[in-house]
């Protein structure tokens, strides 16, 4: 398969300005193409990465991906996909998320055969009447009014700000496309407006000059919610807001009828192993071979090889339960997100510790907890009431584990 087949069999593409005429020219050579983000935050979340995915399959085919991080319009603030005005960033905060952002996109597509770049370099040179003269004639309001990221604001009303910013990323592509011969822009399915701006702007510079616009797919589960958003949140690239194990457990936890659709765009699998993984989905779903598999290759992709098997390792441990296998380190991982407490480093009774610390509601039923073998301290059951515990036992004495019942969680940091 040629990338653009290989991008549909994927299901990775929505809509492209031009797919024939795009076809012919990667049938002819290979080609630089970008896609931009704007430094909004200090990191990307997994919704980010669905279009920059699509640009690292097209670096793996020898084409070369720059990445456009926008130090010029994170001043400004794109509309798309929101019902209200962004909150403007002072110039510091932009410059620091445009430093995190560039780190983890070198991490991603290493340092060969790919470029980053920021409009604030290209942006920031051209004056308010250079901008109406040069930029602003070449475009129409009705056009623009109609524009789904404008259109869907009309009612509650946007920003002259907000409602240049089309402008500005058209610019961005008539720029790197008269610089550095970039003739393809992707995006996701909600910058579809901002992409045919910016190829419209390009045919009406340069007459006879390829540009083209690709779009991917709004990511939905099977229940139609949209993809990437948890009951905890955004599940972010950063490792300090969402740890490596964590993100290992998003994708382990998929549901077997998105799990197929999470292979074919989310890892660099073959078909032939996809579909062999598909059908252990339906013959045997127990198993779970997908989502390992799935949970694998994500994990591997933006953390790496090491810190995958870290969260493998880590989530061996808790499905035999044998916590005390773990290291510190390991511990802080995997319990980041249960309910935690500081408790006293001296050693006390089972039934008075538990309700000194508001595990129990009471001695009474403390004592039931024990007796009928539904409390686990560090892994290891326990069912006598004169049992003490031992902050200094486990963990270099810094944690307690508890578990009340099969489920139920909870972290004692000790102090």
């Amino acid at each position: 398969m040629d990338i653009l087949q290989e991008l549909e069999w994927r299901g990775a593409i929505n809509q492209c300005t031009d797919i024939d005429g795009l076809r012919e020219l990667l049938n002819k050579k290979k080609i630089a193409l970008y896609c931009g983000t704007d430094p909004t935050g200090d990191s990307l979340h997994i919704g980010h990465l669905i279009p920059f995915i699509m640009l690292k399959r097209f670096q793996l085919a020898g084409h070369h991906p720059y990445i456009l991080i926008g130090g010029g319009t994170g001043f400004i603030g794109d509309p798309s996909g929101r019902t209200t005005e962004r909150q403007l960033q002072a110039s510091e905060q932009v410059q620091h998320n445009k430093e995190a952002l560039t780190k983890q996109m070198i991490k991603l597509f290493g340092t060969e055969n790919f470029t980053i770049v920021d409009n604030y370099d290209w942006l920031s040179q051209i004056s308010l009447l250079d901008f109406l003269r040069d930029y602003g004639k070449s475009f129409n309001i009705n056009s623009m009014l109609a524009k789904e990221a404008v259109a869907s604001r009309l009612k509650n009303g946007i920003s002259f700000t907000e409602f240049s910013y089309q402008i500005l990323q058209s610019i961005d592509f008539l720029y790197l496309n008269e610089k550095e011969d970039i003739q393809l822009q992707i995006g996701g399915a909600d910058q579809w407006g901002n992409l045919t701006s910016g190829v419209d702007l390009i045919h009406k510079r340069r007459t006879d000059e390829p540009a083209f616009g690709l779009t991917i797919p709004l990511m939905l589960k099977a229940d139609g919610t949209k993809f990437g958003k948890t009951a905890g949140g955004a599940v972010w690239l950063d490792e300090n807001k969402t740890s490596p194990f964590e993100f290992y457990q998003f994708w382990l936890n998929q549901d077997d009828r998105d799990v197929v659709k999470y292979l074919k765009y989310f890892t660099f699998l073959g078909r032939e192993e996809i579909d062999d993984l598909e059908k252990k989905v339906q013959t045997d779903p127990g198993k779970r071979e997908a989502q390992r598999r799935l949970a694998e290759e994500v994990t591997k992709f933006v953390h790496g090889e090491e810190k995958m098997r870290e969260a493998e390792r880590i989530s061996d441990i808790l499905f035999k339960g044998d916590i005390r296998e773990l290291s510190v380190p390991e511990l802080e991982q995997a319990f980041n997100n249960v309910p935690s407490i500081d408790v006293s480093s001296s050693p006390a009774n089972i039934v008075d510790w538990l309700t000194d610390n508001g595990i129990e509601p009471s001695k009474r039923q403390a004592r039931e907890d024990v007796a009928n073998g539904a409390m686990w301290i560090n892994g290891e059951r326990v069912t006598d009431l004169d049992a003490l515990v031992e902050p200094s036992a486990n963990f270099d004495g810094k944690y307690i584990v508890v578990r009340k019942g099969k489920k139920k969680y909870f972290l004692a940091k000790v102090i």
